[in-house]
């Protein structure tokens, strides 16, 4: 039963992830044809601060929250896990309410300041009380998930993105005869109203859900020394995510500045160099990063399966947990990656950048060992080495950032040599996540479940694909017919190897009890 909640809570999150993306598209595909580009750059460039901003309030608490309910509840402890939910909503109240007030105090020095245009003001202004709204909703999504019930993260995700497009899209229609600023203002009112039917939606379900609310009790004496208790738990678990997403924005705002630069080193103007940096992460990274909608929501669901399992001392079922979910992400990224190694043109076409297909093909090698690096990471939050992922992915940043600079400033290189940057990166810091898991919990790197077994079936369904595609040629039905054919082969493959039993079918959400 509890291998199936494990499953079944990846699996609802898969879904709404994947709702979540298509939408996205839609609205990108809304907003580029009837709204603009500026009015769009405008919006998006308040998007550093605001996440910076929203990572220091949070604080990596929600992380927390998730892992030590689960903790609580496996042990019992009801009361307890009532005490952390209550402290820690309390906690991301108070400082979503400061954050806000601070930012719409300090906001008009700050568009002159920090930001390079100064029409931002009014869309930053708008957005600022989403990080209030954002703080609370946070705090909720953390305690159903250390409840193991992803139904409630994933209901309000889905109606969050629905109402940002339904209203941001129509107010920013409406709003734009006024001016670019005013476009802009409607899709950061969309952003807002999304994030306020997302908190109402999950609170309704805490209310009135089928599970009654945890409700705290205890003496006042039991009740202070809990406090402190939680508050020093809390931070420590807390503090190791902070870093790790705020190097992660810094990095990603270094790389900006980085790549750019190193092309121009490289013989290409300011202008070719900034487009060419555009479609890297417009294009290559919107496709190569897809398929984490899958390991995304497999690592949210790991952190309180892996702590539940740890908490009970275990440890053969925190090993089976750790070593199913490396296996399915080597299952569900390879035939991705595969996908977008075959079609790399078409697909880059279709984003208006088919130069960037070879980057695309390079960045293939280094997705499989991204998937495994998302994945392990909620397996070790989940075992409570909250630093080590941070630690690793600095470890990245250092192989990454000297090649980068190195590399992409070759003419013969360029943005092949930053695709390979990446690549050695996602490398360096998979392996090292592998090897945190097995040293901590023994798990054996099994080659032939993890590695050989899907490849073979990778290797049929790539020569599928190649014939097919040398058969029928070129037209978007032939390639869907190519992959979905191409897909049946991976499958029979796997199941006949051994890679995927019938016992693994009967697990799934929804079609496993027919089966």
């Amino acid at each position: 039963m509890v291998k199936r909640t494990f499953v079944y809570g990846a699996t609802v999150l898969l879904a709404a992830n994947l709702i979540n993306r298509i939408l996205g598209f839609v609205y990108q595909y809304l907003i580029m044809t009837h709204i603009g580009g500026e009015a769009y750059g405008l919006f998006t460039m308040v998007f550093p601060v605001y996440m910076t901003a929203l990572v220091l309030t949070t604080a990596g608490i929600p992380l927390a929250i998730s892992k030590m309910i689960s903790e609580e509840i496996s042990l019992g402890q009801e009361q307890q896990a009532a005490r952390i939910f209550h402290l820690a909503l309390g906690i991301l109240t108070v400082s979503g309410i400061v954050v806000t007030l601070a930012l719409y105090k300090i906001a008009p020095v700050m568009s002159h300041r920090l930001f390079p245009d100064p029409r931002v003001l009014k869309v930053f202004l708008i957005c600022t009380p989403a990080i209030f709204v954002v703080s609370v909703a946070s705090a909720f999504r953390g305690y159903f998930q250390g409840k193991q019930n992803m139904v409630p993260t994933a209901l309000s995700q889905i109606c969050e993105q629905i109402v940002r497009i339904s209203v941001g899209f129509t107010l920013a229609l409406r709003f734009l005869p006024r001016g670019v600023e005013w476009g802009a203002a409607g899709l950061a009112f969309g952003m807002l109203a999304g994030e306020f039917a997302g908190l109402l939606i999950i609170v309704l379900q805490y209310l009135f859900g089928p599970h009654a609310p945890l409700r705290s009790e205890g003496t006042a004496r039991a009740t202070r020394a809990g406090t402190r208790g939680t508050l020093r738990r809390l931070f420590q678990l807390s503090s190791p995510v902070t870093v790790g997403r705020l190097l992660s924005t810094g990095l990603s705002a270094a790389d900006a500045m980085i790549i750019p630069q190193r092309l121009q080193a490289a013989g290409y103007t300011a202008r070719e160099a900034t487009t060419l940096f555009g479609q890297l992460g417009g294009s290559a990274f919107t496709l190569l990063t897809f398929p984490s909608v899958f390991t995304l929501a497999l690592a949210t669901s790991l952190v309180p399966a892996i702590s539940e399992a740890a908490a009970q001392k275990q440890f053969h079922l925190v090993r089976a947990r750790s070593g199913e979910a490396i296996r399915l992400t080597v299952i569900v990224g390879l035939p991705a990656l595969l996908v977008l190694f075959m079609y790399a043109t078409p697909l880059t076409a279709f984003f208006k950048s088919p130069a960037i297909a070879p980057i695309l093909r390079i960045l293939v090698f280094g997705g499989i060992f991204s998937y495994v690096q998302q994945a392990t990471n909620g397996i070790l939050q989940g075992l409570g080495k909250v630093q080590l992922p941070v630690l690793h992915s600095i470890a990245g940043a250092a192989v990454r950032i000297p090649l980068i600079i190195i590399l992409t400033a070759m003419p013969q290189w360029g943005l092949l040599g930053a695709a390979l940057a990446y690549v050695l990166g996602f490398v360096v810091m998979a392996l090292l996540n592998l090897h945190a898991i097995s040293r901590h919990t023994g798990l054996p790197l099994d080659l032939q479940h993890f590695l050989l077994q899907p490849l073979s079936a990778g290797i049929g369904m790539l020569v599928t694909l190649r014939l097919l595609y040398l058969g029928t040629g070129e037209s978007p039905l032939s390639y869907i017919l190519q992959v979905a054919a191409g897909l049946v082969v991976y499958g029979l493959i796997l199941f006949f190897n051994g890679a995927v039993k019938p016992s693994d079918l009967r697990r799934l959400p929804w079609i496993g009890k027919y089966i």
